[in-house]
């Protein structure tokens, strides 16, 4: 059975509250597609309104972090269930931003997989390599240890429902994009991981996103490629080209 592609647009910190649903009205005519899943990962102040502003439509919300703690003491955190309650389907999770400033580890991010399936919520893990790392040619090696350590004790079924994004880190917001084959071959490495740590069928099942200077122009070359599920969307995601990605 062929996989669903998965397009998801990461708002980072951009947007208030009203001018959020303002991009809403312009995006939803544009997103209608039900051949792939559309997510609008927000800022945490603008979930509820983005969830009332989608309401009946095909677009899902996700958040762009969550705590791995259930509740108490954690000023400024979010928890899985008050996500879950405002109605969140999706949560980026280890995005290389909150792993660079906010010195998040690989078994950090873990925890908040196990966190996030044991809510309901469907985990988009991030993953990718520095320039220096390619450079140095340890990409595939990086990115599997980043793998095997942000899903140790998830289950295959779990594994199933996943979604990995791949961004390089040296493509994120600075116009340069991988390569078709750079991204592909990268993506093929991390569902081989995949299949080494569960099976086959948890490698084929699996979503495995691009990200990093996705555009209108590029979307449909890199999409079509055997082991990219859709894409994790930046800038992009903000404007009316994301019409166009999700409609590659």
């Amino acid at each position: 059975m062929a996989r669903k592609k998965i397009i998801a647009g990461n708002w980072k910190m951009n947007k208030t509250p009203s001018e959020a649903v303002e991009l809403c009205k312009e995006l939803i005519p544009l997103v209608k597609n039900d051949d792939v899943d559309v997510v609008f990962c927000v800022p945490a102040i603008d979930i509820i309104p983005v969830i009332d502003a989608v309401k009946g439509t095909n677009i899902q919300v996700g958040a762009e972090d969550m705590s791995f703690e259930d509740k108490g003491a954690f000023t400024g955190q979010i928890s899985a269930a008050m996500l879950v309650d405002a109605g969140v389907k999706y949560v980026i999770l280890g995005h290389s931003e909150r792993r660079e400033y906010n010195h998040e580890t690989s078994e950090e991010i873990n925890k908040k997989v196990l966190k996030a399936f044991e809510n309901g919520l469907t985990p988009i893990m991030c993953c990718g390599e520095t320039l220096a790392q390619r450079e140095q040619g340890i990409t595939l090696d990086w990115i599997r240890q980043q793998v095997k350590v942000g899903f140790q004790n998830v289950t295959a079924d779990q594994a199933k429902q996943a979604v990995i994004a791949y961004e390089p880190i040296w493509a994120i917001g600075t116009g340069k994009t991988a390569t078709t084959e750079q991204a592909e071959e990268v993506c093929k490495g991390i569902r081989e991981c995949i299949a080494e740590i569960y099976d086959d069928a948890t490698a084929a099942a699996i979503r495995i996103q691009y990200g990093g200077s996705v555009n209108g122009g590029n979307a449909a070359e890199l999409f079509a490629q055997a082991d990219i599920d859709g894409g994790l969307v930046g800038g992009a995601s903000l404007k009316a080209d994301f019409g166009k990605i999700v409609n590659y």
